[in-house]
């Protein structure tokens, strides 16, 4: 008798629990402080085709004030009660999904300097036996150039981090392998 292993299973169908909520792509509600901005993101494999329509990407980002609403953060400032600052969506057919949230503000680094905007992406997907972790910055953005982490990140790397604005939205492609792979981090 052959037991499959995990990678040789047939998953996995987030769909059925864990992203049936297209709610969950909405991260700032109604009254929401901060620019709201619409994310579109794509997840593609090496050679540009469109990942199944089963990945999963959930996102977790500070609010406009760059508070996290989570216990770690216990600096004394209020976190926008409007905002929930964690999104879960699934890709569609052509590998892409879109949030609806605010432009996060800079959080403190160690050297006592804010990060550039960011939103922290992990990806779940077919054929990844563990998750991918990244993040989405903000295209011309000016903090980009002291963010202690994408000052990390080989500078003819960085443009797989940095979102675009075209017509109000803005887009990334994530890369899973190949030319042009998105920067993926070890946690």
């Amino acid at each position: 008798m052959r037991i499959a292993t995990a990678s040789q299973t047939v998953g996995p169908f987030f769909n059925f629990g864990l992203t049936a909520n297209p709610s969950l792509g909405k991260m700032a509600g109604d009254g929401a402080q901060g620019e709201r901005i619409r994310l579109s993101l794509r997840v593609v494999d090496g050679d540009g085709i469109p990942a199944p329509g089963d990945a999963m990407l959930e996102l977790w980002q500070a609010d406009a004030n760059g508070k996290y609403n989570h216990p770690e953060d216990t600096r004394p400032v209020t976190a926008d009660a409007a905002f929930c600052g964690f999104g879960r969506l699934e890709t569609d057919g052509n590998g892409t999904c879109v949030f609806e949230t605010v432009k996060p503000g800079g959080v403190p680094q160690p050297d006592g300097t804010l990060t550039a905007p960011h939103i922290n992406v992990s990806i779940f997907a077919r054929g990844l036996l563990k998750h991918l972790v990244t993040r989405v910055y903000f295209s011309g953005d000016p903090a980009n150039d002291t963010d202690a982490v994408l000052q990390l990140v080989p500078e003819e790397r960085r443009s797989t981090l940095l979102a675009q604005q075209e017509n109000g939205l803005w887009h990334l492609e994530i890369r899973l392998q190949g030319a042009d792979e998105t920067v993926f981090f070890e946690l």
